[in-house]
């Protein structure tokens, strides 16, 4: 043995060479910072070693390296700059010296290769992987960039252009793609891995493969002219700015750095590369990113629990109510190997849920993430049908009919006559108190609120909803369900609106007054559009959510909260579905809706709508983006806070994911309690009581203003 700590062992496998193994403690392999320090140490053995001849780099586990440890990440990037570009380095630095060994390396790639672990590669001189291969550079997800020398090694290996694609999107790639853009030398089954990167390393070793050449091109400066590089990161550039936007530094620093390091050799390429790393790492869009992807594993954590605890198996499910909702959570249990029954009353609701599902396979398809065997399995895997029989035998029903408390509570009594004792039953309501449905089962236990978000397969968020007498067995088994299904379960406790629309609502009403107030709903969209960073301003978010529905719904939430949320005068969104304004499914609500040339839906102002806000309106008035962001985001985040003290939501953590994978809250804010802490919550508390006056949806809790006054946050960093 040459070396040997707790995560990797260095031996001889033949003579001269030597067979470097990642091999840590845990179930993946990853960079912390005990990891890169026994790297260094092994590393040095080897340098060191006249009988070294040639090393092999392989990993012990599933997969070879799945990146950094981010759980060290926060607390390290709250320390100066000016410290963590010798931090990074020292990093870095492991990587060159890895690359510096004296004799040819060949890593062997299986599995997960990903930042850290896609980076050890490029520092060794021959790539080998097998099919199962992914590999990729995913840090701009996290709001940084390569920092362990990838802006640096891979654009000399594929290109400028290639590389740029591969860092400023984050997207991983297959072995077989990965081998046609250059980055792997040869890709084998995985019972041929290691024996062929043993029999390519001998090949560098006999002198067949020229290995000092590969090595020679990583450690000068890229091969571009003038004209070329101009053109090259010019369109890099161009297409980061139309893509990522202001909002998302990375990808352009990124750009900037590989530019910038073009005619440099590695060493100062690499210092570069230190540097804008280092400054990525104090962004508030990184705090963010890292914060969410913490976050998800949170709840990811808490749904592999569920699913070892869970005493109920959901191999069949059925859902009650077709349409684009019932289709589209169909489609959701079916593509991911849960057969399901949908169930309706009337043949054209059937088919319209059944196209729903048969779109969605298609444009699987289309995209080559299907094909057309795989779409007719999934096809068969929903039973359409308009008897009750069929529903019989199932181990979980989703009631997704209408959203009335008296159909949806007859619906639901009768099918728990059908159903097994231990057979679980759930509504998709978007407000009505789980409670309340409960109260005429006769298995309230076998009870829970299971809410989507629409449309189904692109929104993650499913909301389990845990009534009073809602069983422990029930929640796990529906969280297991919902993951399953390839969904993000957050359990909440049993509220009007549950968390996410009992915190959509104030955010809407804060909306609603300020149109009251003059403020043109166009410009506020756009504010909230462009300068916040939501996919949708609140009129948009109206119209898409629905008029009619959003109306309805202000009912759960006044009787819920009758001072906090009791319907206003003159309502905005009163007056449009008084005018039969209900949005885009007809055409007509803040906007007027049609199609562009394209067949692709188009909005506009529409005469009516201003005409129609004109007489319930005061005097149009300019507000500046800050009053606009201040007036409907206080009160979303006052009521997130609200939740949290409420025990409505378990966390900070599950709070912020349910409002970024639930209604698109702007990911470089990480959430509403990671912009507060952010901002700071004694300046989110001081700029609460500038609008105070405006209701009580602007006034912060006791809590938070105690929280403030000692310094505290809702995150440790």
């Amino acid at each position: 043995m040459i070396y040997q700590s707790n995560s990797i062992q260095v031996e001889y496998v033949k003579p001269g060479i030597a067979k470097f193994t990642f091999n840590a403690q845990g179930s993946v392999n990853k960079f912390d910072q005990q990891t890169l320090a026994d790297c260094k140490a092994a590393l040095a053995k080897l340098h060191a070693d006249p009988a070294l001849k040639g090393i092999l780099f392989v990993s012990g586990k599933d997969n070879f390296i799945v990146g950094a440890d981010i759980t060290e990440f926060l607390p390290v990037f709250e320390r100066p700059e000016a410290e963590l570009v010798p931090w990074i380095k020292t990093a870095s630095d492991v990587f060159d010296y890895c690359e510096d060994l004296p004799v040819p390396s060949v890593v062997a790639i299986k599995g997960f290769a990903l930042g850290g672990g896609c980076e050890w590669t490029l520092a060794c001189d021959y790539r080998v992987a097998d099919t199962t291969t992914r590999i990729g550079l995913p840090e701009v997800k996290l709001g940084l960039m390569p920092g362990f020398g990838g802006t640096v090694r891979l654009p000399r290996i594929i290109g400028a252009d290639n590389a740029m694609e591969w860092i400023t999107t984050g997207k991983e790639r297959g072995a077989e793609q990965a081998q046609k853009e250059g980055l792997i030398d040869a890709v084998v089954a995985p019972e041929k891995l290691e024996a062929a990167a043993l029999s390519m390393l001998e090949d560098a070793i006999a002198g067949k493969l020229n290995w000092q050449k590969k090595r020679a091109v990583k450690l000068q400066p890229l091969k571009l002219n003038k004209t070329e590089a101009t053109m090259s990161f010019n369109t890099a550039k161009g297409m980061v700015f139309a893509t990522a936007g202001k909002h998302y530094p990375a990808p352009m620093v990124a750009v900037q750095t590989i530019e910038a390091a073009a005619t440099l050799g590695r060493d100062a390429a690499v210092a570069l590369e230190n540097s804008g790393f280092a400054k990525l790492a104090k962004t508030d869009a990184a705090t963010a990113q890292i914060g969410l992807f913490l976050n998800d594993q949170v709840i990811k954590g808490k749904a592999k629990k569920a699913a070892k605890v869970a005493t109920k198996a959901v191999k069949k499910a059925a859902v009650l109510g077709a349409g684009i909702m019932g289709g589209g959570i169909a489609y959701q249990s079916a593509l991911k190997g849960v057969p399901v029954v949908m169930k309706d009353i009337a043949d054209k609701a059937l088919e319209l849920g059944m196209g729903e599902a048969t779109k969605l396979l298609a444009k699987q398809v289309e995209r080559n993430k299907l094909d057309a065997v795989g779409m007719a399995k999934v096809i068969s895997a929903i039973t359409p049908t308009l008897s009750n029989e069929q529903v019989k035998g199932v181990d979980i029903v989703v009631e997704a009919v209408v959203e009335n408390p008296k159909i949806k509570g007859a619906v639901l009594k009768e099918v728990e006559a059908l159903l097994a004792d231990d057979a679980i039953l759930t509504s998709n309501t978007s407000t009505i108190s789980i409670n309340q449905l409960a109260a005429n089962l006769s298995r309230p236990h076998n009870f829970c609120g299971m809410h989507f978000f629409n449309p189904v397969p692109k929104m993650p968020l499913v909301e389990v909803i845990r009534g009073k007498d809602t069983s422990e067995e029930t929640v796990a088994a529906v969280v297991a369900y919902a993951a399953k299904m390839g969904k993000s379960p957050i359990v909440v406790n049993d509220c009007p609106g549950f968390f996410v629309n009992r915190v959509l609502f104030p955010y809407f009403a804060g909306f609603s007054k300020l149109v009251l107030d003059g403020a043109d709903f166009a410009q506020v969209d756009k504010v909230m559009e462009k300068q916040f960073g939501w996919p949708m301003g609140p009129a948009y978010l109206l119209d898409v959510v629905g008029l009619d529905t959003a109306y309805h719904c202000t009912d759960v939430m006044a009787a819920g909260f009758p001072t906090r949320m009791a319907k206003l005068d003159n309502d905005p969104v009163a007056a449009m579905y008084q005018a039969n304004r209900y949005g885009q499914k007809n055409g007509l609500g803040f906007y007027a809706y049609s199609k562009d040339a394209k067949g692709k839906p188009k909005k506009d102002i529409d005469a009516a709508s201003l005409n129609l806000l004109s007489g319930i309106a005061a005097a149009k008035q300019d507000f500046s983006a800050e009053d606009i962001i201040a007036r409907l985001m206080v009160p979303m985040i006052n009521e997130t806070i609200r939740c949290l003290e409420e025990g409505i939501v378990a966390s900070a953590a599950e709070a912020d994911m349910g409002l970024v994978y639930g209604l698109g809250f702007p990911p470089f804010r990480g959430g509403p309690l990671r912009y507060v802490d952010t901002l700071g919550l004694a300046n989110f508390v001081a700029l609460a009581d500038k609008y105070a006056h405006l209701g009580e949806i602007y006034q912060v809790t006791e809590q938070t203003r105690a929280m403030a006054a000692n310094g505290q946050r809702f995150f440790p960093v």
